[in-house]
């Protein structure tokens, strides 16, 4: 199959393409590449993939991976613009559209709450109108645990009110909800929605807590432990969250075929929720180094507890999260020291 990619050289969407890729399917990845943060980072994880560094960097120019050939092509582009978008959905004639690109970031849609509606809005009704317009078999996009809000229970379901967002960030993930279920219902367009939960890994983002522990306790320097440490999140290693985006997006499970439901969401996370403590004593063990500890209280936007209730995920696509935070820390960790010289 031929599949867009947004988002490509993101976190998420670096290993998806990379796990597409390894399957055989072939890839066009576009993205943005903003400066949220250091874009270096970016264009390094094209460079993983065969993209060149230089060439990436121009808007609009197709370029080919090194290593992967014509299985792989990117294009730089900005979901906002729908004229460039809707001329790559012209000349490729996806059969699937993966939509990982997004204005990321809890505390940052506080300061700059635009960015989210032009990106997460904006540009997602673009893929939505390109998918109507050149009939695309199925749209897999990323949503986000944030939109639990305030919520309670424990763990999360799909199958929880979520109407209560307490982030902008949180507000534009809702909106796409809302806004795939319209186009399932009016259109008869196939649209999945996958509820992140923390993601963590080897070429990660340098905003995420996992980063940002890992770095100061590297460098000698206190962290900030927010809630007074009392949070508990659900971490999920990325190359279990990669293979459960390719599972869902290049198959249809038996139990969506039989129901014929073109529109669902689905939690995808680690299904159990580790103290943010434990998680930070893990980072130190890797290390070799104690954190000094800077503790502060809860920060507007945040939320005490997440926790994912995966039975849905388990039961339509038999997804099963693998790696357990001793490994995952470890390989982060090393990723760490070696692509920082630290």
């Amino acid at each position: 199959m031929k599949i867009l990619v947004t988002g490509a050289a993101g976190f998420i969407g670096f290993y998806v393409c990379k796990s597409l890729l390894g399957k055989g399917h072939q890839v066009v990845g576009v993205d943005s590449i903003n400066d949220y943060y250091n874009p270096q980072l970016k264009f390094d994880r094209l460079a993983q993939l065969g993209i060149a560094s230089e060439e990436a960097k121009l808007f609009h120019k197709k370029t080919s991976s090194s290593h992967y050939g014509g299985n792989l092509n990117f294009v730089r582009l900005r979901l906002e613009d729908f004229e460039a978008l809707s001329g790559v959905f012209e000349s490729e004639n996806f059969d699937k559209v993966c939509n990982l690109a997004a204005q990321v970031g809890v505390r940052y849609s506080l300061k700059n709450p635009r960015a989210y509606i032009d990106s997460n809005v904006v540009g997602f009704l673009n893929i939505l109108e390109c998918c109507r317009i050149h009939q695309i078999k199925h749209l897999v996009y990323a949503s986000s645990s944030s939109v639990y809000g305030l919520n309670e229970k424990i763990p999360f379901s799909v199958h929880d009110s979520v109407d209560n967002p307490i982030s902008i960030y949180a507000a534009s993930k809702k909106s796409n909800e809302l806004m795939a279920h319209t186009y399932s219902h009016l259109y008869g367009i196939t649209t999945t929605g996958l509820r992140f939960f923390t993601v963590y890994g080897p070429w990660g983002r340098p905003d995420m807590a996992m980063f940002l522990f890992t770095d100061a306790i590297a460098k000698g320097k206190p962290i900030k432990v927010f809630n007074n440490g009392k949070m508990k999140r659900d971490f999920t290693y990325v190359e279990d969250i990669a293979n459960g985006v390719v599972r869902v997006l290049t198959t249809i499970s038996d139990e969506r075929k039989k129901t014929e439901s073109l529109y669902r969401i689905y939690n995808i996370g680690n299904t159990e929720s580790v103290n943010l403590m434990d998680f930070i004593t893990e980072i130190e063990r890797n290390l070799d180094k104690k954190a000094t500890k800077e503790l502060l209280p809860i920060q507007p936007g945040d939320v005490e507890n997440t926790w994912a209730n995966v039975d849905d995920l388990v039961k339509d696509y038999d997804y099963k999260p693998i790696t357990s935070i001793q490994q995952g820390v470890k390989s982060f960790v090393g990723w760490y020291r070696d692509y920082y010289k630290i």
